[in-house]
């Protein structure tokens, strides 16, 4: 509560994950405790403030698994094909593994429905590190973004599906609805985090009340992309930023309910940084 006639309200179920969570605690634990430089493998969560906070405490972003031998070598949250991992390996890097653990569920599901025999297709955004992660485990693997790619694709008698942790779960049954009789044999193991479900519900369920909903986190984040479309399904004025700095005084004029919800890459003292925002903005009317 602001004030009489204006209430900011943040999700009920908002911010980082257990697997970012997990991940800048290795980091940070790195940071301090390596002998040498640190390093992640690619930017370590989709979120480019903290991942510049890194930087400054001595944790830089690489391109590849090509670093020098006794370098630690964090493997970002979105995992890595195991090809890549090995390579850092045999540079003598010190890797630290900060796989999201669901992440690495789905590639475990992806493996054994291929060794199943089945054609594996993953439910992803074409591209995305974590989907390029999984199609290292099963490089035959076939990338669906949706329903409507289904007819481009030769499918097989059995099939086999994953999806990418992050998506829409709509998009999931899209898909699955649409193999419905197009395959004798399919197996589905739903591998979307279920802490991604429960924020898109809330966020869901706060944009149908909010006449503003401010949604926080990297614009290079498909989450938190994702969560920006499921709010402007409900609310006109749904805004995506990456930083209180964002924030424009204008967006909230004549509103009574201010909601918030942030991305899986997004920490805690963000979205306070954000509701602090706001409610001087608010103050100021």
């Amino acid at each position: 509560m602001v004030g009489c006639d204006v209430r900011i309200e943040v999700a009920s179920e908002a911010g980082a994950c257990f697997g970012v969570d997990r991940a800048l605690k290795l980091a940070l634990r790195a940071a301090e405790e390596a002998s040498g430089p640190v390093h992640t493998l690619g930017p370590l969560i989709h979120n480019p403030s903290v991942v510049a906070d890194l930087d400054r405490r001595g944790v830089s972003v690489v391109d590849g698994p090509q670093v020098a031998a006794g370098d630690t070598l964090l493997l970002r949250t979105h995992g890595v094909p195991p090809q890549v991992e090995e390579a850092a390996h045999q540079a003598g890097a010190i890797v630290v593994d900060a796989t999201c653990p669901f992440v690495k569920k789905c590639h475990r599901a992806a493996e054994e429905l291929a060794a199943e025999g089945r054609q594996v297709l993953i439910v992803g955004e074409a591209g995305h590190p974590e989907v390029e992660g999984t199609l290292g485990h099963v490089p035959e693997a076939v990338v669906v973004g949706g329903a409507d790619e289904l007819d481009a694709i030769q499918l097989k008698r059995r099939v086999g599906l994953v999806v990418q942790t992050t998506l829409a779960r709509d998009t999931l049954r899209a898909v699955v609805t649409s193999l419905v009789g197009r395959v004798e044999d399919l197996r589905v193991v739903d591998t979307i985090c279920e802490a991604t479900t429960r924020r898109q519900q809330a966020a869901a369920e706060l944009a149908a009340r909010a006449d503003v909903m401010v949604v926080v986190g990297g614009l290079n984040s498909a989450n938190t992309t994702h969560l920006a479309q499921i709010c402007g399904t409900y609310c006109d004025r749904t805004f995506h930023i990456e930083e209180a700095c964002d924030l424009r005084r204008e967006w909230i004029e004549g509103a009574s309910l201010i909601g918030i919800t942030a991305g899986a890459s997004t920490p805690q003292t963000e979205i306070d940084i954000v509701r602090d925002a706001i409610g001087a903005f608010v103050r100021e009317r």
